[in-house]
């Protein structure tokens, strides 16, 4: 077996046996710690001797004998309640995949945003801390502390290893996929740094929406997430030139893009599309389906991207909703109706400034003639935006407007 093939089996296996260790003895930080440790002692072994027979029993014997030494010199007046616990069979290893419990617990209601994705990260994502502190350009011992805390406050919460229900599993179930959704963004479009996405944090966010519908194939937000997460990531060849200059989709080049990834898509949303209701993430990825059925982007049915966000809107309002409607409505009515829309999102203290909503009304601008509005909107948004591949696209696209 293959370096690469191990660290594969490992990311797959290990957040089972979190689940496992949890439900077993409790004590999620302890547990994660000794899962950590039994895949480092995998990665070394496993490499040097090969795979065993039964990898996931492999790592719940060893990562429960390191959580039971941990216990035993931690809470030494409690050794003969542990030296018991120690003595159950290491092989019997649960059938049932608690993943799905995983996410939901890293994703407690409790936690901010960005310690739920830095947890489920670490927790079911596999990825060290620092892997998890490069992704989002802060330092590997903050990042610590954050996780750290994620874990201190999961426990203090005092909440049970299971699946919560009706409402409340839900509710809890929407946070995991915008968590889910926050990585592939992340991963797509990195909101820092020379790069303009980061390809290992994109696969890891569909490699864990893939977990999630596996267990939950009924669930039209789930499969949508799955399909938007496919259709976006299947143009990832064709989004850079050579030298990771950024493409906008209307330029890239069609046949770069990913026929199979397309394919599996379209399929999951035609069939989500058929359910009693329609959310966010289905509509999002009913839209990017529509781009992925043009040829060119002469072909695209704008109309009925603009129809899709129009229902988006209503559902899920939303100004970056609004900024992307904006965008067809110029494709359908001319550039002068989008910058009409456009104007409604500038008192919005949550986009007004924004380096999206400055370089949309820039093309709009430019569509119109208006050159010497599209240069100054250009430069704008090239000095609010974080991403350095983003930057010199727009810096280039003032250059063109300019002579």
């Amino acid at each position: 077996m293959t370096a690469s093939a191990i660290e594969d089996l490992l990311r797959e296996l290990a957040p089972q046996v979190l689940g496992a260790l949890v439900r077993r003895y409790g004590q999620f930080e302890g547990c994660e710690d000794a899962v950590q440790e039994a895949v480092l002692a995998a990665t070394v072994q496993w490499r040097a001797e090969g795979a065993p027979d039964n990898p996931r029993g492999w790592l719940m014997t060893v990562a429960s004998r390191r959580l039971i030494d941990q216990m035993r010199s931690d809470h030494a007046r409690r050794e003969r309640e542990w030296a018991t616990a120690a003595e159950a069979a290491p092989g019997d290893v649960p059938d049932t995949d608690d993943t799905l419990v995983l996410l939901f617990l890293c994703c407690h209601p409790t936690l901010t945003a960005a310690s739920q994705t830095a947890l489920t990260l670490r927790a079911v994502g596999g990825l060290t801390t620092a892997e998890i502190a490069r992704a989002f350009l802060v330092p590997e011992g903050t990042m610590a502390v954050r996780i750290s805390r994620a874990k201190q406050r999961i426990k203090a919460a005092g909440s049970s290893f299971t699946l919560p229900d009706g409402a409340e599993r839900e509710e809890r179930l929407r946070v995991v996929l915008h968590v889910l959704y926050l990585i592939f963004n992340e991963g797509y479009i990195a909101s820092s740094g020379s790069e303009l996405h980061r390809p290992d944090l994109a696969h890891e966010a569909i490699r864990l929406a893939r977990m999630v519908h596996a267990q939950l194939p009924e669930d039209g937000e789930v499969t949508g997430l799955l399909a938007l997460m496919l259709l976006t990531h299947a143009r990832r060849e064709a989004r850079t030139t050579a030298a990771g200059d950024l493409v906008p989709l209307d330029e890239q080049d069609r046949t770069k893009w990913d026929r199979g990834l397309i394919d599996e898509g379209v399929q999951l949303i035609k069939g989500s599309l058929a359910g009693p209701e329609l959310g966010p993430y289905q509509l999002q990825a009913a839209i990017a389906a529509t781009h992925a059925d043009a040829a060119t982007a002469e072909e695209t049915n704008w109309p009925q991207v603009h129809a899709l966000y129009l229902i988006l809107e209503r559902i899920a309002p939303n100004p970056m909703v609004t900024l992307n409607r904006a965008i067809a409505l110029a494709e359908t009515e001319g550039p002068s109706a989008g910058l009409t829309l456009l104007s409604t999102l500038d008192g919005d203290e949550r986009i007004a400034g924004h380096h999206r909503l400055l370089s949309v009304r820039a093309h709009l601008l430019e569509k119109a003639g208006d050159m010497a509005g599209a240069y100054e909107h250009y430069r704008r948004a090239a000095k609010a935006t974080a991403s350095i591949a983003e930057q010199r696209y727009l810096e280039s696209r003032a250059g063109r407007v300019r002579t």
